[in-house]
């Protein structure tokens, strides 16, 4: 497998997890962008971890998930409830505040980071495979969890919160435990992907883990549909291997081209490409060819 490849499916994979990141909480109506800061936090931890104390990869990946979790559970004492543009703030400011730290600590090599994180397998090759597997099987695992919330009664309760966040209160949902967990799944998952990026790109600096992420993230969501899993899972590969093959004097030009493309989307097709509707209608058809099988 090429290094171009490789670098292509791994990277698609890890903007997958960081889109359904932002879903997650989405689906009461929050944005929340700390998991960005979730992911440069375990980013760190792991090559820190993994060149400091020797920890090996599988450790690394379980403590940086839960790392990332555990920031993410204790911060939504404070927003678990809190209206969308207060969530929006505290993940700005959080993204700013860790770039910042990390810029002015040396053991975090300053600005320009980290380099020689170990490989988890000495050959190059199957080093490159082991991590491509690894990396898919955790999107299967985080989108199947996903499918089995939004259709379990919890999604609907979410689902609630989203439509009319008084009524859902009306009929006994509890909004603020429903936001921590939430967050806490999100950021969980953001913890997850930075252990997977230090792993994958062998170097990490601030600059991989700025406001540029969150463009592209939301781009991916909204574009391939913010009520359902499925947008993300579609969007990732689209737009993140379509600046890859522009001449490289537009492709400097990647993060307007997203924000240019969201706009469009949102004002022709504020839901997306793909809406909850049309995957319920899809599984009817397909509910309907098994029984006449």
């Amino acid at each position: 497998m090429s290094l171009t490849l490789f670098y292509f499916l791994a990277i698609t994979a890890i903007y997958i997890l960081m889109s359904w990141s932002i879903y997650i909480p989405y689906r009461i109506g929050q944005l929340h962008f700390m998991t960005i800061a979730n992911m440069a936090i375990s980013a760190y931890f792991a090559a820190l971890m993994a060149i400091t104390f020797a920890w090996p990869f599988w450790l690394v990946l379980i403590a940086g998930t839960l790392l990332g979790a555990l920031i993410g559970f204790l911060v939504s004492f404070a927003i678990g409830d809190a209206p969308c543009f207060a969530v929006v703030i505290v993940g700005f400011t959080f993204i700013y505040l860790t770039k910042t730290i990390i810029e002015n600590v040396d053991a975090f090599g300053g600005p320009l980071g980290i380099f020689s994180i170990p490989k988890v397998l000495s050959s190059s090759a199957s080093n490159r495979t082991l991590l491509l597997i690894v990396v898919y099987a955790l999107v299967l695992i985080t989108g199947f969890l996903i499918s089995r919330f939004d259709h379990s009664r919890l999604g609907r309760a979410s689902s609630a919160i989203f439509i009319d966040k008084d009524l859902a209160v009306s009929f006994g949902v509890d909004v603020k435990k429903m936001g921590m967990f939430l967050q806490t799944w999100a950021s969980g998952i953001g913890g997850m992907a930075g252990v997977m990026y230090a792993f994958i790109m062998r170097s990490i600096s601030p600059n991989h883990f700025t406001f540029h992420i969150v463009g592209v993230c939301m781009t991916m969501l909204f574009v391939g549909g913010y009520s359902t899993l499925w947008g993300a899972l579609l969007a990732a590969p689209i737009l993140w291997g379509f600046p890859l093959i522009l001449p490289d004097a537009v492709e400097s030009w990647n993060i307007v081209i997203y924000g240019v493309l969201l706009i469009i989307v949102l004002v022709i097709k504020p839901e997306g490409i793909i809406t909850r509707p049309m995957v319920k209608k899809l599984e009817s058809l397909l509910s309907l060819n098994k029984k006449k099988v």
